[in-house]
């Protein structure tokens, strides 16, 4: 059954925001996890350019404005509590602030943590 998704309709926390979480489309890698409010959902629905909520800022980010690593919506999903939401994306370049592919570049085995990934630059 479909019907129109509406931004409102999600569970968000007492700060306005829910997580999404990024996920390249083709590869299915988590890429990372950022913080929307209900504006920054409906920017991402309207232009397919993913566009967050930053916390230090107070502002909204849109995904590669300034460093050219745009991610493109290609598809968004609602958990079923609705307070937790995962887009797959076309991510140019890396994702992560650091130069990486991804956010996610840190394995913690044992007790021990180890840089899995260098940086894409």
């Amino acid at each position: 059954m479909a019907t129109t998704f509406d931004p409102a309709s999600l569970q968000f926390d007492a700060k306005g925001l829910v997580p999404a979480i990024a996920q390249d489309a083709g590869t299915g890698e988590v890429l990372m996890m950022a913080w929307m409010n209900a504006e920054a959902v409906a920017r991402t629905l309207e232009t397919g350019r993913v566009t967050y909520w930053s916390r230090s800022r107070q502002s909204f980010w849109v995904k590669g404005e300034t460093s050219g690593h745009v991610q493109e919506l290609v598809s968004l999903r609602v958990d079923c509590d609705r307070d937790c939401l995962l887009m797959q994306v076309r991510q140019t370049g890396p994702a992560c602030h650091t130069g990486r592919r991804t956010c996610f570049y840190t394995d913690v085995t044992e007790g021990t943590e180890v840089e899995i990934m260098e940086p894409m630059t």
